[in-house]
């Protein structure tokens, strides 16, 4: 049972998120969707892949998540010419000790920004393998452990073929979601412009949350309630994506963990301490579709991934909360407090 003590640190920690939130909502005007996904991925310890088109904000987004939270950042500008040790790091003989020494790559940071990831060669894309999966970097048979949190915010553009790289599966798997910024709204892109038409707003931005209170609101999503009738309806939309008969290649079981983590932080930000089966539909598309690949005869129909999401999420029956107590506790006791709701 939550003592009024747990409660109050609580709160306390919703506000912190709400400073963040609005943080980033200062920066990428017009899109409070395309940030409460990346705050939910961030609470959800998980990595976001952001896929649009050049100019919309993509780097803006993840420099803007970084810089609102007082914690370790490292940028990596994937070229044809990156290395994987220049990622993950290297062994150098130190001829002082007569000992090899290990330098530290990009990766070791809380917060790492990979631009235009799908520039980057599959050799050095797989060096992110490792360490987005385990939160660990193995080297010459040692093992590094990351910092807490760790969150691998990773850009590309999906027009320009020129010289990218597809990310191999196995690389699209360990992102938690994808999202599309997309073009902003006539109003948002006016006030882009006074905000944006002098200096960048990120000269003044100031961190508004330490990398302990992101960890302290990472530790209380993980205690959000999930009712076996809402985990029983995510495997239920996940296993469908694998008998489509649109999708040769369906999703993963790390995709239930990833949609079911998400479902989680998606219900702490809302102010409840139990997630609903409509955390686990308005995450369904950002989650699943950027694992699925479709068939080709649904590409010659033109037929997305998210199309098939969507049509999944249309057929899988929702389960229905009981009058009593909620989603799918019977007779016990209620699971759920009966207090205000709190929103992050």
């Amino acid at each position: 049972m939550t003592t009024y003590d747990e409660r109050a640190s609580l709160t306390d920690l919703t506000a912190t998120a709400e400073r963040v939130r609005g943080s980033v909502e200062g920066v990428i005007e017009g899109k409070p969707e395309v940030v409460r996904l990346t705050l939910t991925v961030l609470l959800a310890e998980g990595h976001l892949l952001i896929e649009d088109v050049p100019g919309v904000g993509k780097t803006m987004l993840a420099k803007t998540l970084a810089r609102s939270i007082d914690c370790s950042v490292r940028r990596i500008q994937f070229t044809p010419d990156l290395l994987p040790s220049d990622i993950t790091g290297v062994s150098i003989w130190d001829q002082q000790r007569r000992d090899f020494e290990f330098k530290p790559g990009a990766i070791f940071a809380q917060i790492v920004i990979g631009d235009e990831i799908n520039r980057a060669s599959p050799k050095t894309q797989s060096a992110l393998l490792e360490s987005m999966e385990e939160r660990q970097v193995t080297i010459d048979g040692q093992t590094y452990e990351l910092p807490s949190p760790f969150m691998v915010v990773a850009t590309q553009n999906p027009v320009e073929m020129e010289g990218t790289y597809p990310l191999p599966e196995a690389q699209r798997d360990r992102f938690m979601a994808r999202v599309s910024v997309g073009y902003p709204s006539v109003e948002a892109e006016l006030q882009m412009l006074d905000v944006h038409g002098g200096v960048s707003p990120l000269e003044d931005l100031q961190p508004v949350a330490h990398a302990h209170d992101i960890v302290k609101l990472i530790e209380a999503v993980r205690d959000i309630h999930v009712a076996d009738t809402v985990r029983r309806y995510a495997v239920e939309l996940v296993a469908a994506t694998r008998t489509h008969p649109d999708l040769r290649l369906g999703a993963s079981p790390r995709a239930t963990l990833h949609l079911l983590r998400a479902a989680k932080a998606s219900a702490a930000l809302s102010g409840r301490e139990y997630a609903l089966p409509d955390d686990v539909q308005a995450l369904a598309v950002a989650v699943l579709a950027h694992r699925l690949l479709p068939t080709a005869q649904a590409q010659l129909n033109r037929r997305t991934a998210e199309q098939v999401v969507q049509e999944i999420l249309q057929h899988t029956p929702v389960p229905q909360a009981p009058q009593t107590h909620g989603y799918g506790l019977g007779t016990a006791a209620p699971a759920y407090p009966q207090q205000p709701p709190r929103r992050l």
